[in-house]
Formats: C-alpha cells, sequence, structure tokens
C-alpha cells in the first residue's frame, strides 16, 4: 500500500509539473506577444500577422539587448510591416511608421536598419512614413469642410514615399521619360555621394515603389566632372 501511495504521489507531482510548464509557456507566450504588438501599433486595434509579430520581437529584442539604440527605441513604435517581393528573387522588408514618429526614426535609421538586416537574414529594411492620401474633390460635390492639404494628394504622397526610400541619399534631380506606347518612366537621380552605400539597394528601390504606387521608376546617380 505504502509503494502505491508513493507511486501515486510521484505521478501526481510529475503531473503537477507538468501543468505548471504548460502555464509558464502560456504566459511567456501571452507576454512576448503583448511586447510585440507595443512595437507594432495597428490601426483599430487589428491583430498583428505572423510578420508583424515577428518584426515587433526584433525590435523589442534591439531595445532589451546593449543596443546603441535602445535607449532611442523606448520611445518608437510602427503602424504595420509587411514583405515585398522584390527583382531577381528576393525580397524587402518594409517598416510603416507614424509619421509624426519619421524624424525620430531618420535619426536612428542608419544604425536600425544595420541591426535589422542582420536579424532579417540581410534583406533590405526600408523605413516608410504612413500617409493617407485625400481623394480630389468634384465639381459641385465638396466633400471635406476644409481644403485639401498640398501634402495629402497623390502627387505629394508619391514623391514623399520616393524620399523615404532612399533616405539617407538625397534626391538632386528628377526627369519624366514618354515613352513611344504612352506609358511613362520617371527618373530619379540620386545624390552621387551616397552611390558607393546605396547603389545595391536600387533595384528593391524601384520594386516597392512599383508596388505602393504602380508607378515605374529608375533610379540614377548622375556622373559629375571632377
Amino acid at each position: 500500500m505504502r509503494r502505491w501511495h508513493s507511486k501515486f504521489g510521484l505521478l501526481s507531482g510529475a503531473i503537477l509539473a507538468q501543468q505548471l510548464l504548460l502555464l509558464v509557456r502560456r504566459h511567456s507566450v501571452k507576454l512576448v506577444a503583448n511586447m510585440a504588438s507595443n512595437k507594432v501599433r495597428k490601426e483599430k486595434n487589428e491583430k498583428l500577422d505572423a510578420f508583424e509579430e515577428q518584426v515587433g520581437q526584433a525590435l523589442v529584442d534591439l531595445e532589451s539587448s546593449g543596443s546603441e539604440i535602445k535607449s532611442e527605441l523606448r520611445e518608437l513604435f510602427i503602424s504595420s510591416a509587411k514583405e515585398v517581393e522584390c527583382a531577381k528573387g528576393k525580397t524587402a522588408v518594409v517598416l510603416f511608421v507614424p509619421y509624426r514618429l519619421l524624424q525620430k526614426f531618420h535619426k536612428i535609421q542608419t544604425r536600425l536598419v544595420r541591426e535589422l538586416e542582420k536579424k532579417f537574414s540581410g534583406k533590405p529594411v526600408l523605413i516608410i512614413a504612413q500617409r493617407r492620401i485625400v481623394p480630389r474633390e468634384r465639381k459641385g460635390a465638396r466633400l471635406h469642410s476644409q481644403k485639401r492639404p498640398v501634402s495629402r494628394t497623390l502627387t505629394s504622397v508619391h514623391n514623399l514615399i520616393l524620399e523615404d526610400l532612399v533616405f539617407p541619399t538625397e534626391i538632386v534631380g528628377k526627369r519624366m521619360r514618354y515613352k513611344v506606347d504612352g506609358t511613362r518612366l520617371l527618373r530619379v537621380l540620386l545624390d552621387p555621394k551616397e552611390q558607393q552605400n546605396a547603389e545595391y539597394k536600387i533595384d528593391t528601390f524601384q520594386s516597392v515603389y512599383k508596388k505602393l504606387t504602380g508607378k515605374d521608376v529608375t533610379f540614377e546617380f548622375p556622373i559629375t566632372s571632377e
């Protein structure tokens, strides 16, 4: 009888230990999910998808590690994240950030992108502000109480996306090329001083801009005379 009680006690202890382990694991999963959601705050409290949780966790890891940008990251978060298929079978990571936080992201962008690209196996990481396009009003039908801000027009938002894509490289010129079939191709001239740092991302810039706007664009570095 004593042996039976002894075995029963051991079995009960093992079951209890397994239950406690399951509770700890569930709590840890919820804790990690909550921390990730704190770094990716979607509109209307929408649920994060699997990739956004992964990005959120990467930001949490950088914030909690010995990273040189951890103090700046504490007050920053993103609105959403997605993977974009690019030319030559590559994939880019695009982070959309609240417009009001864009300048703060710019201050650490070079270092942040470098750390995130390590975590995402070398995939290029791009940071773009979340902007809203206000549609053009029809004649005789006013949609808004105030006049549409220039910064909310389709053209303005698309131009600002270009600037975000290539940051910290500056755009020094633009040329519109009209093809025989009637289509247009925008040529964007980048600061040649940054060619060594940005040239390897040109294909990524083109693919992501096409994906976000539906427009074709090429990026070039003008030749400068010494």
